[in-house]
């Protein structure tokens, strides 16, 4: 610990002084050259993702590690917050997308078609994720909070991204269906009651496993902090996070145009590098289409997925070092290291191939109605249950409680 630390604590707070400030600069710096490259608006939406970046890492609201201990443990707390967070998203998502235009401005919802490559992809992800330590969200805020491996994971995850731009268009051409949303199918209160209901069974379910493994629900532990010191420092409750996270979704929502997603901005970047050195990226299908081929144009500050990734990372780091907690950790077993490359490269492979990670297919897709969100939801837990299992080849914890 340093001594500027220990000089900082014995006044009564506690926070890394150094990195702190420095992060709080270069989040500035940041936002201020957004909004001379594109606009405020773009610059607003990077510190809206600055504001997911400090909720996620507060609460460490991962999914990654709430189905894993859902699986091996046989508690579901984790799980039906993010239920729960889903489930406020859509009682605003549902009826907004209805109208279309809310606030003069067209949205769309993450509504995507339903067919093999979101099967394919939805349980490579899965599998991806446990194996990489982290998913979409959970890869940005621990890169910010000073992880070497999951840096690593995100290397392999915009590898895998990429390739998937590659193949996108050969998976298309096999069994699909069209896109299908609840509430256009069944209309604003038909769409929420029977995403309502999908919630609140899956919850069920989650409560019944854990009562019969247990005898009884896991309460929220008490925290050791409370008022300011908590909302510095954490962590922060995971059902209070999860109503703030599905706020904060609804205001991308409303201010980027569609919902919020993570894993566009990865293959984007990856495409940007491979241009650099020389890959022809341009002359693949997937980006001659509308969307990629106008993002692969600009720069990546134009593109509102890339910004809010940016924003996460650097908010993350901002609250680690306001909460002492920034450290940066480089000593990774070699088998670790090789199953955050395996997995960040089933990740990036498979969100492409679904249409987004458990963000933009799952939160976001579910949220918008989508049934291909609750199609990934079904494969991504399978085939993290699979990855939990060959966590041990890799030298992890898998199925045995630590």
């Amino acid at each position: 610990m340093s001594e500027t630390t220990l000089n900082v604590r014995a006044s009564g707070f506690s926070f890394d002084k150094g990195p702190a400030a420095v992060t709080a600069i270069l989040f500035v710096i940041i936002a201020v050259l957004i909004a001379q490259a594109v606009d405020i608006h773009q610059a607003a939406l990077y510190g809206l993702g600055g504001l997911l970046g400090i909720a996620l890492y507060h609460a460490s609201f991962g999914f990654t590690g709430g189905w894993r201990r859902f699986s091996v443990e046989k508690r579901g707390r984790a799980m039906r917050a993010q239920l729960l967070m889903i489930g406020v998203a859509a009682a605003a998502f549902i009826p907004l997308l209805a109208i279309g235009a809310p606030l003069g401005t067209p949205i769309v919802g993450a509504v995507a078609p339903v067919g093999v490559s979101v099967l394919v992809g939805a349980f490579m992800f899965g599998l991806g994720m446990q194996l990489g330590g982290g998913c979409g969200s959970g890869t940005l805020f621990t890169v910010g909070g000073g992880s070497a491996r999951m840096l690593l994971t995100l290397v392999f995850f915009i590898v895998g991204a990429v390739i998937g731009t590659a193949h996108l268009p050969m998976w298309l051409e096999l069994p699909s269906m069209p896109p299908m949303s609840l509430g256009t199918e069944f209309g604003i209160w038909g769409g929420l009651g029977v995403t309502f209901a999908g919630l609140a069974l899956v919850a069920l379910i989650t409560i019944w496993v854990e009562k019969r493994a247990h005898g009884s629900i896991e309460t929220a532990p008490v925290a050791s902090r409370a008022g300011f010191a908590r909302l510095l420092h954490g962590p922060w409750p995971l059902v209070g996070t999860g109503i703030l996270l599905a706020g904060l979704n609804v205001a991308t929502l409303l201010s980027a145009g569609h919902p919020w997603s993570i894993t566009f901005g990865f293959g984007l970047w990856g495409a940007k590098i491979a241009q650099g050195i020389g890959i022809p990226v341009e002359t693949w299908e997937f980006w001659n289409w509308a969307g990629p081929a106008k993002a692969l144009s600009n720069s990546v500050l134009a593109d509102n997925t890339s910004v809010m990734n940016f924003g996460i990372v650097i908010g993350a780091a901002l609250a680690a070092s306001l909460a002492g907690k920034f450290a940066p950790k480089v000593k990774v077993p070699f088998a670790s290291l090789l199953a955050a490359a395996v997995g960040g490269i089933l990740m990036g492979y498979g969100a492409r191939l679904a249409f987004g990670c458990n963000i933009g297919a799952l939160f976001s897709g579910i949220a918008s109605g989508s049934v291909h969100g609750w199609l990934w939801f079904v494969m991504a837990f399978a085939g993290s249950w699979i990855g939990i299992a060959l966590r041990p080849v890799f030298g992890m914890d898998g199925f045995k409680k630590s």
